[in-house]
């Protein structure tokens, strides 16, 4: 009788329902383990290296500082304070990049994702620091399989992404109809691209539930306006609301800002008579957002966005791939407008023709791009649209002129990969005129409709689906990056002690060990800073340095570059008579080198390279 009133509750008193999203919370669970299984990797992009360990001296009160220093933001550093204090006299020792005893102040990442991934790290100590393969669950046949901060920050963004695809869902529901809600929330659910993202490690999951949000406020803003029956206060806090939200997902990636400039087109188009203290609204809340960092910014470096606003420099003739970064005491006047505008075209004649295509990680952007064509007679939807029109060619540009070597280091999944940020409005459009086109086709049988609805979807989602089926992916991004290594020569380095590398976020997020990246010179670059700012302990170079090109990035490179270093260390078995470093431990060359000062392992495993 019990099991039967059980029986009888779920069917008729609702049940059912809780039973559909309980299937529902599995479902997805067995998505989450089912990709990670297969499809999870240790962290491979730089950014989301240098955020995380970022994140992690916030959590463990060091400030606002990075571990990562960039010779650049050093030059920033010491320019302002030259400025303020006057250059440096002729043997000047003094704390030119405020390294010599304390951390060096982070001028490239902005704070609202950091700060995220610093509160996950105070809930769960684990996503904090790891020895490589000290837990058995993280390894596999007794061997390093996986770091356990990657991938509980990967599972964070997964829970971001999980939470895009709900948010995706009623959005969709709002503005079309449940049909309409459940395609795109699923088609949303099985882009490849998004699942690639969530376990990148960057912000972009982040960015895309800001987006969502902004859009969700402009729709209520445009209909509360042109209804006129909310009160002013209602339609001032919604501004207010938006440029709260700019701001945010401003202090989340620093070009996201740029989309205050089609909100405001918007809101001037569309809030009615209201629409000038409105604009004031926007502009004033997204100040008192941005404003704090920026004079923080602007008080250490007198840039409002650090180093970040220089990539426009970055990319084009006289700095190609990193060398701006690299670079110590770079000649900014040499940069001419010119060579900007050349590297703007160049990229923005790619994004127009691979980036623009898959706009939303696959071809139902085609729909959405199709779909201009046709007109909505709902008010809210056609404006809504023409918000995301504004926000396209914005994002463009700014893709275009923010484009650096980072884009070829990793393709596609990187944080200057910008249009992804709107491709769930896209998807939703692009599925509301797949549903307006099947409505015009007369379908012998209602089951018909439903196979041409499977078939749609599975052949969007085709490419996740060969994700969960294919072959379990090396879960270790090597080449470069090896935590057991990594953790192994930051451990015997001391806690205050510097490094050079080529990948100095590495070193930063697995090592826990402050590391400035490889300097463009191998002589005097690297003894600037050896010298007048803090002792260089040790040098690390992989295969990022080891197994570069021979010709462009060895032999023309510089005389005394890097590659020039290695090839010269291997092939004469030789140092440099004037270099500092004179011990390095066997079994790394030829992949690796490591040199440092003094013997810091056990002499039965070391070997000296021998002077000239």
């Amino acid at each position: 009788m019990m099991i039967q009133n059980w029986i009888h509750r779920i069917e008729e008193g609702g049940g059912l329902r809780y039973l559909k999203y309980g299937l529902m919370v599995l479902f997805g669970a067995a998505l989450l383990v089912g990709y990670n299984l297969r499809g999870f990797r240790n962290m491979s992009n730089a950014e989301a290296m240098d955020t995380a360990q970022l994140a992690r001296n916030l959590a463990t009160h060091r400030g606002y500082n990075t571990l990562f220093v960039r010779p650049f933001s050093m030059y920033l550093v010491e320019k302002a304070d030259a400025e303020k204090n006057g250059p440096p006299v002729m043997g000047d020792t003094r704390d030119r990049g405020r390294i010599r005893e304390q951390m060096h102040p982070d001028l490239a990442n902005p704070p609202v994702y950091p700060l995220m991934l610093a509160a996950l790290m105070k809930i769960q100590p684990k996503a904090q620091h790891q020895a490589a393969g000290t837990v058995p669950i993280w390894n596999r046949a007794g061997r390093f399989w996986m770091y356990e901060p990657d991938f509980i920050i990967g599972v964070l963004n997964q829970m971001m992404f999980f939470s895009a695809v709900i948010i995706v869902f009623f959005m969709a529901r709002r503005l079309f109809d449940r049909e309409t809600a459940w395609t795109s929330a699923g088609v949303f659910l099985g882009t490849d691209l998004f699942w690639r993202f969530s376990i990148s490690g960057l912000s972009t999951m982040l960015l895309v539930l800001i987006f969502l949000g902004l859009s969700w406020c402009i729709l209520l803003l445009e209909k509360s306006a042109r209804d006129g029956q909310r009160s002013p206060v209602v339609l001032i806090s919604l501004a207010a609301g938006i440029g709260v939200i700019v701001g945010l997902g401003c202090l989340t990636r620093y070009s996201f800002g740029w989309l205050i400039l089609p909100v405001m087109f918007f809101v001037i188009l569309f809030a009615g008579q209201h629409r000038v203290i409105l604009c004031l609204t926007v502009m004033a809340a997204f100040a008192v957002i941005v404003g704090p960092w920026v004079v923080r910014n602007y008080r250490i470096s007198h840039t409002a966005f650090g180093v970040a606003g220089y990539t426009i420099y970055e990319g084009t003739t006289y700095f190609p791939e990193h060398r701006l970064e690299r670079s110590l005491e770079p000649d900014l006047t040499r940069i001419r407008y010119t060579q900007v505008w050349d590297k703007f075209i160049t990229n923005v004649q790619a994004c127009l023709q691979e980036d623009l295509p898959k706009l939303g990680g696959s071809w139902v952007s085609a729909f959405f791009l199709v779909g201009l064509l046709v007109p909505y007679k709902n008010i809210s939807l056609r404006r809504l649209r023409y918000f995301v029109l504004l926000c396209l060619p914005i994002l463009l540009i700014a893709q275009s002129l923010g484009k650096t070597a980072l884009s070829e280091d990793y393709p596609v999944v990187n944080s200057e990969n910008l249009l992804i940020i709107i491709a769930p409005m896209v998807i939703i459009f692009g599925i509301s005129l797949f549903y307006i086109l099947l409505d015009q086709v007369d379908l012998p049988a209602r089951q018909f409709r439903y196979l041409v609805i499977g078939l749609f979807c599975g052949f969007i989602c085709l490419p996740a689906i060969i994700s969960f089926v294919s072959p379990r992916t090396n879960a270790v991004a090597y080449p470069p990056y090896y935590p057991p290594v990594i953790q192994k020569i930051s451990g015997w380095m001391k806690e205050n002690e510097l490094m050079m590398s080529d990948i100095p976020w590495a070193i930063a997020w697995y090592g826990d060990r402050q590391c400035v990246w490889l300097t463009l010179s191998a002589q005097k670059e690297f003894f600037d800073i050896y010298d007048y700012r803090k002792p260089i302990k040790a040098v690390y170079l992989t295969p990022v340095t080891m197994d570069a090109r021979f010709l462009s990035q060895w032999v023309r490179a510089d005389e005394h570059s890097w590659g020039s270093f290695a090839l010269e260390s291997m092939m004469k078995r030789e140092l440099p008579p004037e270099f500092p470093l004179r011990r390095a431990p066997a079994g790394f060359l030829p992949e690796q080198l490591f040199i440092t000062d003094i013997d810091r392992w056990s002499s039965t495993n070391s070997s000296s390279i021998p002077s000239q």
